[in-house]
Formats: C-alpha cells, structure tokens, sequence
C-alpha cells in the first residue's frame, strides 16, 4: 500500500482519499454519530429525571416528618 502512494501527490493523500472516504462512509459516519447523540441524550434525561425524583422524594418526606403523621 506504501509503495502506491508513495508516488502519488500530497494532495492525492491528504485530501482526496479522506473526501471519498467521506463521500462513500459519509452516510454511516453520521448515522453512528446521530445514534451516540440520541443515545446521550436519553442517558441526560434518564439522569435528570432520576434527580428530579429523588428531590421531590427527599422534600416530600422531609416535610411529612416535620408534620408529625407516620404512615
């Protein structure tokens, strides 16, 4: 493989091969980067609804024991 490109120009190396790199993996390069952000934010979600539950569930008791009334 070196000794094709050693031949060839810089420019063949350094910006036509990645474009058509690009250009054919182009579609699986950013179906792989949607599916790491979805999957990030469903990874956001579940930890700020996780927080949120257990701040409801910390003020809800906190202020049922200050009350008095035991389940």
């Amino acid at each position: 493989m070196r000794e094709i490109f050693a031949g060839m120009p810089w420019w063949v190396k350094w910006v036509a091969v990645p474009v058509i790199a690009l250009v054919v993996f182009g579609g699986a390069i950013l179906s792989a980067i949607g599916l790491l952000i979805g999957f990030l934010f469903k990874v956001l979600a579940f930890v700020a609804l996780v927080g949120g539950l257990i701040y409801v569930v910390r003020k809800f008791t906190a202020s049922s024991s200050s009350s008095g009334s035991d389940w």
